[in-house]
């Protein structure tokens, strides 16, 4: 039988089938991954083969193979530095949920998020929720984001889950796509899918207002199936993004307006830090990328993974 995986919970899989028959599965033995050091060998969203156990009461299934992933999103693995978490795979497309405070996503972050995307080839979407409850200068911090971003390529769309202000956009970009939402908890994950998909009522709390971080309501990612052909990815809420495995020669070409200046660079691995003529130093010193993308940039480059958590948006 072959099924996706909607739920994992660390031992156990939730396996639907396109006959729409749900299965509780494990895996068979002990799955190596080509080339992935990963803490789980199977993520949400995979589409697995598997078998009925006939020996339990119950009616389980037993995993014995992994189709191969047409994307996926990893991350580091909080406590072991060389192991990866493999968030999610076979996505269309990632909704990044940004706030500029309670709890504030720096660009740092947000930089990161979009560098794994465009490594593993994965249509990013900024959100700028909760702009209801925003006075005009962060109203104005959230043009100004959003307008770097949009320069790049990326599509920002500022909403409020709790309004619904611009949730009409979101869902016609969900239509007939397997989306993944995330973010840092209590950017309002839970509220916003709520909002597209009341029936799914799923678990939200309130802002820990001793850390202004959001408490985390997900343990593990989920997807749903929606009433309007779409598929949802809720993920638990992130507090740092580490960068998996990339050289430090490519992650330039992941940062498109880098990329797009590259050629223009007197050397062909040019690394945009200590070297002469390099267009993308020039063209930051002409104010045409941001400094804030550039300083997320040399953090990467540098392997600087103590301060991504840390704001650099208004450093000088």
């Amino acid at each position: 039988m072959t099924g996706r995986v909607y739920k994992s919970t660390g031992s156990w899989y939730t396996v639907k089938t396109k006959l729409g028959q749900t299965y509780e599965c494990r895996i068979k033995g002990k799955f190596r991954l080509k080339d992935i050091k990963s803490t789980n060998p199977i993520a949400v969203g995979d589409f697995v083969d598997f078998e009925l156990d006939t020996k339990s009461d119950q009616e389980t299934g037993v995993i014995n193979t992994i189709h191969d992933r047409q994307n996926y999103i990893v991350r580091k693995s909080v406590n072991l530095s060389k192991q990866t978490h493999i968030i999610a795979s076979n996505i269309d497309q990632v909704f990044l949920l940004v706030t500029i405070d309670n709890p504030p996503t720096f660009t740092s972050f947000i930089d990161r998020f979009l560098v794994t995307a465009e490594a593993y080839d994965i249509k990013a979407v900024l959100l700028f929720n909760k702009i209801d409850t925003y006075d005009q200068d962060t109203l104005d911090e959230v043009r100004y984001l959003a307008h770097v971003y949009r320069q790049i390529g990326y599509e920002c769309i500022g909403i409020s889950a709790t309004t619904g202000k611009n949730l009409d956009q979101v869902k016609s970009l969900m239509e007939g796509k397997v989306s993944m939402f995330t973010g840092h908890s209590g950017v309002g994950k839970s509220t916003l899918v709520n909002a597209i998909e009341p029936t799914l009522d799923l678990k939200t709390k309130a802002i820990s207002m001793q850390h202004m971080q959001g408490q985390h309501t997900t343990t593990f990612a989920e997807m749903f199936d929606l009433s309007f052909d779409a598929k949802i990815i809720d993920t638990p809420g992130i507090k740092g993004f580490g960068v998996v495995d990339m050289e430090k020669e490519e992650i330039g070409d992941y940062f498109p307006e880098f990329f797009a200046l590259k050629q223009n660079c007197k050397f062909n691995n040019c690394l945009h830090i200590e070297e002469p003529k390099c267009a993308v130093k020039e063209a930051l010193e002409k104010d045409e990328i941001a400094a804030s993308r550039y300083k997320s940039y040399v953090q990467i480059v540098e392997g600087d993974e103590e301060h991504y958590r840390t704001d650099i948006w208004n450093q000088e």
